[in-house]
């Protein structure tokens, strides 16, 4: 009833917002931090959980509003973000909600058009062709307006939370934002992007460059709103070999991450905890460690015990998302496996990519209250695994 209520009458949340804007952004006391330090380093008392695209198309009460509203106006909504936000937050025992957005309001911002396509996805109907079109980008984009829709939605979720789970903030990548927008969509070689990176080197650069800033921008205006942890997701790492990640992806990583950092310390807001996922580039996953974030998130190809041995700060994964279809008897095995293969210190559980829209939910709990039980057990033991990384 709640839900339905809630949007057949706008004007509470009209309301609400108005309050948050004049409020002077004090939030609710956070109940739960264990995610936040565990990406720190710190003792927690069990392994937090929370999954890629948790607030997503799997969900039925998420379906329902995608029946009523288009993708963009659902991100673009204050109101309507927040709600599909919350959702899984309702369902599950996740330690931490993301904000509903998407990695492409970025090339939206710099004044590209996105459609979302039934079936198909994300489509540009004016991808970048040549480098001449780089001239088309608003390339003195001030995303404090621009996107300022996100960051009321990140405000407001932070309220309407009331202190349960921190709320992550994110953005993609630049290469991987360069990608759909030479490309115009998605794609399964990336060949016209990476066409660029080696025909093109001074414009890959240029739209690069031109990327890290307005997401630095981003992010630090992310966490003004109320973001307690930020991601970047690079995607479509895997499409880079160990050469070409370390010129056109891993410079502009850590160049994130400094300014991000320098950004939020010079606004005096407080230490947020960056996590980097850079799927496919197990080649680099040392390097990102070093890369000046404080987690590195780790696809579901990367061995745990590899991953321990490569990366020395905080990994979030890996489970294969087709894990989830399994039967539940071999769901908890696999979910047991993953735990005690990672340890349960410096170690947030996660898929090893974003959930599947066909995922019964039912498989999500599973694997949420595994990760619990399993680590709380390991803890209580004082099982060596407790003990591994500190």
């Amino acid at each position: 009833m709640f839900h339905f209520m809630l949007f057949t009458i706008p004007n509470r949340w009209t309301m609400l917002l108005q309050m948050v804007h004049k409020s002077d952004m004090s939030f609710p006391p956070l109940k739960n931090d264990l995610i936040i330090r565990a990406a720190f380093g710190e003792v927690v008392e069990r392994v937090p959980v929370w999954i890629m695209r948790q607030a997503g198309r799997y969900l039925p009460e998420f379906r329902e509003e995608r029946k009523k509203h288009d993708f963009f106006t659902i991100c673009q909504t204050p109101e309507l973000a927040c709600e599909v936000t919350l959702q899984p937050i309702r369902r599950f025992d996740f330690d931490a909600a993301i904000i509903f957005s998407d990695i492409l309001v970025i090339p939206q911002a710099l004044g590209m058009e996105v459609l979302m396509k039934p079936g198909v996805g994300p489509v540009f109907p004016e991808p970048l062709v040549h480098p001449s079109d780089l001239s088309k980008l608003d390339t003195n984009v001030d995303v404090r307006t621009k996107l300022n829709y996100v960051y009321e939605a990140i405000t407001l979720t932070r309220h309407k939370l009331e202190g349960k789970v921190p709320l992550i903030g994110f953005t993609g990548a630049p290469y991987t934002l360069m990608g759909y927008m030479i490309e115009g969509g998605g794609s399964k070689t990336m060949s016209k992007a990476k066409k660029w990176l080696y025909a093109e080197r001074e414009a890959s650069h240029k739209l690069l460059k031109l990327l890290t800033k307005v997401i630095i921008a981003y992010l630090i205006e992310q966490v003004a709103a109320g973001a307690q942890l930020l991601q970047v997701f690079e995607s479509s790492a895997e499409y880079l070999g160990p050469t070409l990640f370390e010129e056109y992806s891993l410079p502009y990583l850590e160049e994130i991450a400094a300014g991000v950092k320098d950004g939020i310390t010079q606004r005096g807001l407080g230490d947020v905890p960056l996590i980097v996922f850079a799927k496919g580039a197990y080649h680099s996953i040392s390097k990102l460690s070093y890369a000046g974030y404080n987690v590195v998130g780790l696809d579901w190809t990367v061995d745990p015990n590899i991953a321990r041995d490569f990366v020395h700060i905080a990994v979030q994964g890996n489970l294969d998302p087709c894990a989830l279809y399994a039967p539940k008897e071999d769901l908890i095995a696999k979910t047991t496996e993953m735990v005690r293969a990672f340890g349960v210190r410096n170690y947030i559980a996660n898929l090893g990519h974003g959930i599947y829209p066909d995922m019964d939910p039912e498989s999500v709990r599973t694997f949420v209250d595994t990760v619990h039980r399993v680590s709380e057990e390991i803890m209580k033991k004082g099982d060596p695994y407790s003990q591994l990384y500190t």
